[in-house]
């Protein structure tokens, strides 16, 4: 069954279905029918046996045979053995039952049919056993099941033809109905075929102004393809701005190589080229780790992170990178136990990012502020810089997105997706603020409210160690 179409599955449990209701129903039908007419026949053997019954004699003998046959049954009077002693009206002159049925009759009269049904049988009796001793003799009062019979076997007949006849029909309405309703899925089929063949643009045609599960299916396959476009669409800017930023430091080293060979140096000179050189492939070796972060698979274990004890080390290695420095980051930590759903080393890429986005495109002095808030830790980035343009904000995290002037600065555009993709990952949000302009990527943590001044602020909301779980995203 499972190798054959759906719409013949359907029809054919539809078919099965009627087929199993139509028998039970059937056989009610004709039970109930065979109930009435067994019924009227008892009532028939009853009124003989009370009238036969009395005239039996000692010897097994019918006082009154007119009386007898009057009754219009037939009847016989059989010994304890079997043999007749005495017969008339309808019955036949040999034994209706035979002598091992007797030894069923106890203290009250037993009733059976003889002869079958199907195929019809030559003498079908419904008879009726009377002990009218214990050890014999015994009266045996029948009436013709003729009609009956007729009767029960047309109702047979009726019930299956009536019987195929709704099969046939509820295998067309049942065909038909499986049809109408695989006919959108059909439908859908070809189109999603012919998008699968490359062609943009498409959607699956679904009706307006119904609401059914095929119709859902539908908005539902037309909201996926609008997904994969959008996706598509951003890999493929992805990889055009990729390109683009790989072409410059590329294009530079493959200059500096040319312009190199051009002529005969000094040692001094081509320190001076391999110095040049690795600059730039230091731009590229930085530019590969962030798109390498960028394309990693979700590994943000939801720990228990003391972010207080990654914000000293992270700076403290600050500091011990850049010794004598006069701009490095005040801290302002919480007395209480800040502590984020989050594991280390992904704190800390968040954090490195975000101290050096704000050196690399503000102005010191730098701020790194955590608070706690119920259910959430808050890390706050602030600089001393001309800040982010509102329309820039909002698309701040898209890969590659510069300002104009940023340009002419080191790095690639790619800092503040790789921080909205980690927190996104951990189960929080990013948001950017500058002179109460905000824009909020990542799942939306309405319940923390941004409490800055009008610097430029870089703010990454996490959640707490056993909120992760039920956090959006």
């Amino acid at each position: 069954m499972s190798r054959l179409p759906l719409r013949v599955r359907l029809v054919a449990g539809f078919v099965v279905a009627m087929l199993v209701l139509l028998g039970a129903a059937g056989a009610f039908v004709y039970w109930r029918v065979e109930y009435a007419l067994d019924r009227g026949l008892d009532t028939e053997l009853d009124q003989a046996t009370a009238v036969i019954t009395p005239l039996v004699d000692a010897s097994g003998r019918v006082a009154s045979p007119a009386a007898a046959d009057a009754t219009g049954a037939g009847w016989q009077v059989l010994g304890s053995n079997g043999q007749l002693l005495d017969s008339g009206g309808t019955a036949p002159t040999t034994s209706l039952v035979p002598a091992a049925d007797l030894d069923e009759v106890g203290s009250g009269p037993i009733t059976k049919d003889i002869g079958r049904l199907l195929p019809v049988a030559d003498q079908p009796y419904r008879v009726q056993i009377t002990a009218l001793d214990p050890t014999g003799p015994y009266l045996v009062v029948g009436v013709r099941r003729d009609h009956r019979d007729e009767a029960l076997r047309e109702l047979l007949l009726q019930l299956s033809l009536a019987g195929l006849g709704a099969l046939v029909v509820a295998a067309v309405v049942g065909d038909l109905l499986a049809r109408a309703a695989l006919r959108p899925v059909e439908r859908y089929r070809r189109r999603a075929a012919e998008i699968a063949g490359g062609a943009d643009g498409l959607r699956l045609d679904v009706p307006a102004g119904r609401d059914d599960e095929v119709t859902r299916l539908g908005h539902t396959l037309n909201d996926m393809l609008s997904a994969l476009e959008r996706s598509l669409e951003h890999e493929r800017r992805f990889v055009n701005d990729a390109s683009h930023e790989l072409r410059t430091p590329l294009t530079l080293l493959t200059s500096r190589i040319q312009l190199a060979r051009r002529r005969s140096r000094t040692t001094q000179e081509h320190e001076a080229v391999l110095d040049e050189l690795a600059v730039d492939v230091a731009r590229l070796t930085d530019l590969a780790g962030q798109l390498l972060e960028l394309g990693a698979p979700d590994d943000a274990r939801a720990e228990d992170t003391d972010v207080t004890q990654v914000v000293r080390d992270v700076l403290a290695r600050r500091r011990l990178a850049q010794p004598g420095g006069a701009d490095h980051p005040d801290v302002d930590l919480p007395s209480a136990d800040a502590r984020a759903a989050v594991d280390s080393h992904t704190l800390e890429r968040i954090l490195t990012n975000l101290v050096d986005n704000a050196y690399l495109h503000g102005s010191p002095p730098v701020q790194v502020r955590v608070r706690v808030v119920p259910g959430w830790t808050v890390i706050e980035v602030r600089d001393a810089g001309p800040g982010m343009p509102p329309a820039l904000m909002t698309r701040a995290t898209e890969r590659f997105t510069r300002a104009a002037e940023a340009r002419s600065r080191p790095g690639a555009g790619l800092g503040l997706s790789i921080v909205e993709q980690l927190a996104r990952r951990a189960g929080g949000e990013l948001r950017l603020c500058y002179q109460e302009h905000h824009s909020r990527h990542g799942p939306p943590t309405s319940v923390v409210r941004c409490d800055h001044s009008t610097s430029m602020t870089a703010t990454v909301i996490l959640p707490r160690p056993g909120l992760r779980a039920q956090s959006p995203g």
